[in-house]
Parts: C-alpha cells; structure tokens; sequence
C-alpha cells in the first residue's frame, strides 16, 4: 500500500479551479521533498509542481505557471497543489512523489529523483 494518498480530482469546465491534496500517514511530508506529476493521454509523465524541504525552491513547468501553486500545511501534513484557469490541456492522472534526500528545484524537476508514489487522482478539464 502506497504511503501516499491523493485525492481532490475530478472534472471542471475549462477556466475552473480544483485543489489537489497530498496526504502521508506514518510520517511528516515537511521532512521530504514534494512533487506533483502528471501523466495525460499519449503523453510521459510531466513534472508540474516540486517544493524543496531544505532551500525552499519551487518549480513549476512553464505550462502551468502563473496558475498552479503547490503549498504545505504542516499542521495537517498535507501538500497542496491549488490549481487555477485549469485548461483542457492540463487533463492527466496526477501523481505526489516524495523523496528524503535533499532536493532542490532551481530549474527542474526530475521524475527519477522521486522514491515514493501515490496512486494518482483524475483531473478532466472539458473545453
């Protein structure tokens, strides 16, 4: 069983907002460093959001900044990823890597930087 659990999916009109929750149980997220990928139809699994747990860097794809915000809630050991004037293209399965090795995300995100997965939640943007 994964140590993670997304939830928060679903589908939106294109221009809608949905908030995408992390959750760990067992242990504290803000030891770890947090990503969110996606994976849309056809397509490989894409680095959207990342958040460091030692320098505090953030990345976002170029796709998506500007509307996507990932965030921590310490006290309720999640990790957020508010999403904004979602568009049809911004449909895919989305996934929250963890990772405990110190990461920073200046530039990138990488995908096999990441230990550990959720099973992923449905984001549907109709157009």
């Amino acid at each position: 069983q994964s140590p993670l659990v997304e939830s928060g999916g679903g589908l939106v009109h294109a221009g809608g907002s949905l908030r995408l929750s992390c959750a760990a149980s067992g242990f504290t997220l803000d030891a770890y460093a947090i990503g969110w990928f996606r994976m849309a139809p056809g397509k490989e699994r894409e680095g959207v959001s990342c958040i460091s747990q030692t320098d505090g860097t953030i990345y976002y794809a170029d796709s998506v900044k500007g509307r996507f915000t990932i965030s921590r809630d310490s006290a309720k050991n999640m990790v957020y990823l508010q999403m904004n004037n979602l568009r049809p293209e911004d449909t895919g399965l989305y996934y929250c890597g963890i990772e405990a090795s110190p990461l920073s995300f200046q530039t990138e995100c990488v995908l096999s930087a990441f230990g550990s997965w959720g099973q992923g939640t449905q984001v549907t943007v109709s157009s």
